[in-house]
């Protein structure tokens, strides 16, 4: 008989760290209660290996549309092998803990699955599965704390030996915590910091950012260090009326390094600036050096020699340079364990009992509300407790990461060759405290000057939205910012029909106002005319739904019923549909008005009506991108 591990094996998937924020959890209260324990992400695990584990816990989030993160796609594809077999896993016991975001509509999706699949396999669950939900008023953490009280007390019973030391054993939190996870060596050399000034401005920026994010403690598997490109803001002018609530923005740049050939549909992330008042307002409240010459890197890799090689993380940079291009300290708020480590560089004894008061699962909701609903950063929490002094190696760890921010492209590289546009709603809001918020990169793209020349760090990726090909009928729904991307889709359909023929496009946009928000007016009814994209003549159609300027409320679902017969006829020649923009209730109200539709218009039942939508899905026909 094949002998089973004695440790517990973490596995995570995650797409932004929190994933990892939770497993790394799990483990520290394992090893409080004695339990030896291994944690690994599950790219870098063989799934051949489980029959031979005894118990594993999976962490794993939910991204996009219900999508498992890149670094589980091929241990998700081993899992479904058919050959496999029902007894593949039988003996292996198993937890699942997921987190998502219950505003999308697959919340949950992944950990959902992921549990369905190892029972399938013969796998038996330790406890029910936990679903941590972003929109809970305590976060992710209110599941997550009853879920792994059960975990421990159902672990204790059926898998004693895992605890040595009895159930009731617990190692205070004064002896586990240990050194942090990450060095900080410091460099007395002087011209290390130099030795790239040789290469081109840009080739120096994209290696600065690309040294200094590859020692970042929030660094992702799979996620490039270095910038794909530089662009410099050329437009910068709103879409909304001086007194609106929201202020959208339409952005356009121009590239000043080497021109990335991206497609409609496709995502910019771009790395945004944090004000240099408060990071040097953070080196000072932490003691630090800011011109200090530093190399980080995991702990466990401290005797590594330096590398001269300057494309190696080896690479020494300056303190500042390292903070500001990779710890969040002025818009993201910290993590509870930041509260926790903290607690044992506290002086003043009031100050260490409220820290380890907000650790505890007992302060939980008093933390959600000074720390997450407020928003507070690294540089507030430390100035209100100012008898911390944490090294700086805990802050490298425990700092939230400085974290691209991601946009849909509102423009067609055939119409604008060397540019790329984006819709940017300013994102600002104020705290139960009454205290003013602004979003980091919003904020900042917004100040920006086009007459400045700032360089503007940015990455490529597909987003969930494929380009159609130009025969593909097209029905839109993009509401809001949701727009953003179609407004590509328009301008490269307008591009295509000057040398051949273009499939119909019905486009449904919504806003509060028609005089306030309708964002792009001049430019959808401008294609509406004139044997344009969306013009009558050309098949298609622009309806726009203002929420606001009628007693009743009018959404897009509302206008997609008023043309349900256009609609049908469109979906019966083939027709994609794609829907982008928030996700709160719109991609689902979305879909009904879908099925209702369907439903209306080809006599069939409700029920035939959903599986003709999910067949849509699952022919790659039916595309949402939507966003918190």
């Amino acid at each position: 008989m094949e002998m089973k591990s004695k440790t517990l094996l973490i596995l995570y998937a995650t797409q932004t760290g929190n994933a990892l924020d939770v497993a790394e959890r799990i483990a520290r209260e394992a090893e409080r209660r004695a339990c030896t324990v291994v944690i690994r992400s599950t790219d870098d695990y063989d799934a051949n290996s489980l029959p031979a584990e005894d118990t594993v816990i999976f962490v794993v989030s939910t991204t996009g549309q219900g999508d498992a993160p890149d670094s589980m796609k091929v241990f998700w594809r081993f899992l479904l092998q058919r050959n496999l077999g029902s007894h593949w896993l039988e003996g292996i016991h198993y937890a699942v803990f997921g987190l998502g975001d219950s505003g999308y509509q697959k919340y949950n999706f992944v950990a959902k699955k992921l549990d369905k699949r190892l029972s399938d396999l013969g796998a038996t669950a330790v406890v029910e599965k936990g679903l941590g939900d972003d929109q809970h008023p305590s976060g992710y953490e209110a599941a997550l704390d009853p879920w792994l009280s059960s975990l421990w007390s159902r672990l204790n019973e059926i898998k004693p030996h895992f605890f040595p030391k009895g159930p009731d054993f617990l190692v205070s939190n004064e002896e586990l915590i240990g050194l942090p996870k990450f060095q900080v060596t410091y460099h007395n050399v002087d011209d290390i910091d130099s030795r790239l000034s040789t290469a081109t401005d840009f080739k120096y920026l994209q290696m600065q950012i690309g040294r200094a994010r590859s020692m970042s403690s929030g660094k992702v598997p799979h996620e490039k260090c270095k910038p794909d490109a530089f662009l410099k803001m050329v437009k910068n002018f709103p879409l909304t009326r001086a007194s609106h609530e929201k202020d959208v923005r339409h952005f356009e740049f121009e590239f000043v390094s080497q021109v990335i050939k991206y497609e409609i549909g496709d995502v910019l992330e771009v790395l945004p600036s944090q004000s240099p008042a408060a990071v040097d307002s953070f080196i000072q409240r932490c003691n630090l050096d800011p011109e200090s010459l530093i190399t980080v890197h995991p702990r466990e890799m401290e005797n590594r020699h330096i590398d001269n090689n300057v494309n190696t993380l080896d690479v020494p940079i300056k303190l500042r340079t390292f903070v500001e291009l990779t710890m969040d300290v002025t818009s993201a708020s910290p993590r509870r364990y930041f509260f926790e480590v903290m607690s044992f560089f506290a002086t003043a004894e009031h100050e260490k009992e409220r820290l380890q008061y907000f650790a505890s699962p007992e302060g939980r909701d008093d933390l959600y509300q000074y720390n997450q609903k407020e928003r507070r950063t690294v540089l507030e929490v430390l100035e209100d407790f100012p008898s911390v002094q944490m090294p700086f190696e805990w802050f490298v760890q425990l700092a939230p990461p400085l974290k691209n921010r991601a946009f849909s492209i509102s423009s067609s590289p055939l119409a604008h060759p060397t540019q790329v546009h984006l819709t940017v709603d300013v994102v600002s809001w104020t705290t139960p405290f009454k205290r003013k918020r602004q979003g980091l990169c919003s904020t900042w793209l917004a100040s920006l000057d086009p007459e400045q020349s700032i360089y503007i760090p940015v990455w490529f990726h597909k987003g969930l939205l494929p380009p159609p090909p130009p025969s593909l009928p097209l029905i839109v729904i993009g509401p809001g910012t949701g727009c953003a991307p179609f407004r590509g889709f328009v301008e490269e359909r307008a591009v295509q029909s000057q040398s051949g023929t273009i499939a119909p496009t019905l486009l449904f946009f919504g806003c509060r106002n028609e005089n306030n928000d309708f964002l792009y007016r001049d430019f959808w009814f401008s294609h509406s005319e004139n044997d344009g994209v969306l013009s009558e003549a050309k098949g298609g159609g622009f309806y726009a739904a203002f929420s606001r300027d009628q007693p009743q409320k009018v959404y897009v679902q509302h206008k997609m019923q008023e043309q349900s017969e256009r609609i049908w006829n469109l979906l019966c020649e083939g027709a994609a549909i794609y829907v982008a923009g928030s996700s709160t209730k719109m991609p689902s109200d979305v879909m009904v008005a879908f099925e209702e539709i369907i439903s209306k218009e080809s006599g069939a039942p409700r029920e035939s009506a959903v599986r003709w939508l999910r067949s849509l899905e699952k022919a790659g026909k039916y595309h949402v991108e939507a966003w918190s």
